[in-house]
């Protein structure tokens, strides 16, 4: 922590006291407050979607992301982070709206309609990615309270998980007509509910965090750190479109000549990218280590109450240690959890899963911190897109290579195990494709560090507490 934020915390001045950082925590809860997260896959296909209709509408999704991330940063730098937080707040609006109001019954308009909510929602978290935290950080430095940033991470991540865990729960049990049509009974209420009713449950009350969420970025004051101002006057922003281009190929060009900031980079995307695909196969493995389906909404609650301490031992680690200490941490705990799930231990194969739940709170808190630490405020949240952006890109290359992967297998399991039916050799290629994941994450980190020694040979950014 810095003198002056020292100083400011001796005297008792709270970071929380500042408007934008409220503002912040709030945006945070509301934008990522998505009922519908625990019937994510089964509302799309109750719709009336297909499979094939569903894997592409995702892959829409992360298309728009990749393609707006960085450019949405240098806007946001340039243009003005507020402005760019309201952009978001009625895109999400628009998505969840759609949602709300599209007839059923017409495939191919459900489609479309399904197709411009993903753009939309990609173009959102695009929006999102970066100008949120930037706009928090220089309202925290315009005080003097830039030291304070961890304190204000882990405060937002562990209210944002206590509102995860809400979302997720409620979101699964409206969900369910049998579960509401007997509430409906008990309160006296004469309706009969069905299902193709109570699919949109979860889309209505994230339809209310779409509107809180726009009301609060309409709330947050611009900190006037951007190029002309937040480019609130129209002879101001004559050239903002240039701006923002240049100002993302200065900021990728920066990332390349500042080894810490790089190796911080390409260590978060190697475990996220790693640790992200294997919870999304989380449903599958649940079933395979003999857990009934009812329960997967009560686990994805569960693991979200490790967003409750696992920030406040973020913090004391980034006060204590060495970021070389915490990624040697990290890779244990990671290394562990994937060779963990490779024995599908019965009900106890939740551990490991637990284990790269918390790696992926650790990473996001460590590398917001990071950056920020070293990140100029003119160009704060470009650089945080371009982590965004190569993140997703990351994520998008190991799912290629995890499709791969199961083409490899399958062929090998239907010729070792002939007469069994489709859902066993499933199983069995799913079985078999997990033992590859600890030997590439080790395989790929080992490689990293060799890098990262190469690069931090003449800097000791690495070893300072």
């Amino acid at each position: 922590m810095n003198d002056s934020s020292s100083a400011a915390t001796a005297a008792g001045k709270s970071p929380f006291a500042i408007r934008n950082v409220r503002l912040f925590i709030a945006f945070r809860v509301f934008f990522n407050a998505r009922f519908y997260y625990p019937v994510f896959t089964i509302l799309f296909l109750d719709f009336g979607l297909s499979l094939e209709q569903f894997a592409l509408l995702n892959a829409a999704w992360a298309a728009s992301i990749v393609m707006l991330e960085v450019p949405s940063g240098a806007l946001a730098d340039t243009f003005g982070r507020r402005n760019l937080l309201v952009v978001t707040g009625v895109l999400m609006v628009v998505e969840i709206g759609l949602l709300c109001l599209v007839p059923l019954g017409n495939a191919s308009l459900l489609f479309m309609v399904f197709m411009i909510n993903r753009v939309l929602s990609g173009a959102a978290e695009a929006a999102a990615s970066g100008a949120d935290e930037a706009l928090a950080y220089d309202s925290l430095k315009k005080e003097g309270q830039a030291g304070d940033w961890p304190l204000v991470l882990e405060k937002q991540m562990r209210i944002q998980s206590m509102a995860t865990i809400g979302a997720m729960s409620l979101g699964a049990a409206v969900y369910d007509p049998a579960l509401m049509q007997g509430l409906v009974d008990w309160l006296g209420i004469g309706v009969s509910l069905t299902q193709q009713m109570t699919l949109r449950f979860p889309l209505y009350l994230t339809f209310v965090m779409a509107g809180l969420t726009l009301l609060t970025t309409l709330r947050m004051r611009e900190t006037q750190t951007a190029p002309n101002g937040g480019c609130t006057r129209a002879e101001g922003c004559k050239n903002s479109i240039f701006e923002a281009l240049q100002l993302t190929f200065k900021a990728g060009g920066w990332i390349l000549k500042t080894p810490f900031a790089l190796v911080v980079i390409m260590a978060g995307l190697l475990f996220d990218n790693c640790v992200r695909m294997i919870i999304t196969l989380g449903s599958q493995y649940y079933r395979l280590i003999s857990l009934p389906e009812a329960s997967f909404g009560l686990i994805g609650s569960g693991f979200a109450l490790l967003g409750l301490f696992i920030p406040r031992l973020a913090l004391k680690m980034v006060k204590k240690n060495s970021p070389a200490y915490n990624l040697g941490v990290m890779v244990a705990v990671t290394a562990a959890g994937l060779i963990g799930m490779t024995f599908f231990v019965p009900v106890v194969g939740l551990i490991p899963v637990a284990l790269l739940s918390s790696v992926m709170y650790l990473g996001r808190f460590f590398q917001s911190h990071y950056l920020n630490r070293i990140t100029d405020s003119h160009q704060r949240a470009t650089v945080l897109s371009f982590k965004g952006l190569s993140f997703n890109l990351a994520y998008g290359l190991i799912g290629v290579l995890y499709s791969l992967l199961l083409a490899f297998l399958r062929p090998e399991i239907i010729a070792s195990h002939p007469g069994i039916g489709r859902q066993a050799i499933e199983n069995l290629v799913f079985v078999k494709s997990m033992a590859w994941f600890p030997w590439y994450f080790l395989v790929t980190m080992a490689a990293m560090v060799v890098f990262a020694r190469w690069e931090l040979k003449n800097s000791d950014a690495h070893n300072r507490i």
